[in-house]
Order: C-alpha cells, then sequence, then structure tokens
C-alpha cells in the first residue's frame, strides 16, 4: 500500500465520519488516526522516539 491509497482511505473515513457522526465523530477519527501513523511508524522503525523526545527537551 503507497502513501498515495493510504491518505485517500483516511480522507474517505474522516469525510464518513464528518457525515454521519458530526464534529466530534471527526476529531475523534482526526486523532486517532494521527496516533495510529504514529504507532505504526515506530512498529516500522521508521519513528525515533527518542528524536522526538529530544528535541522537546532542546526547546526548554
Amino acid at each position: 500500500m503507497n502513501a498515495t491509497l493510504i491518505g485517500l482511505l483516511f480522507g474517505v473515513a474522516l469525510g464518513f465520519a464528518a457525515g454521519f457522526g458530526g464534529f466530534g465523530a471527526f476529531v475523534a477519527v482526526l486523532l486517532l488516526g494521527g496516533l495510529g501513523l504514529l504507532a505504526g511508524r515506530w512498529a516500522d522503525g521508521k519513528l525515533d522516539v527518542s528524536a522526538l523526545v529530544g528535541a522537546a527537551r532542546d526547546r526548554r
């Protein structure tokens, strides 16, 4: 599955959530989709959590 297809499916899911569930469902699908994306990237080894934490520490 390429990124274009995943983006299309995510957009369709957001559209259905907004159409049938209202704004609250839209936000819930958006947040859970983002968390799922982060979890998937971490599981694939494409997300370095230590770099994200380090960047947050550097800002302080």
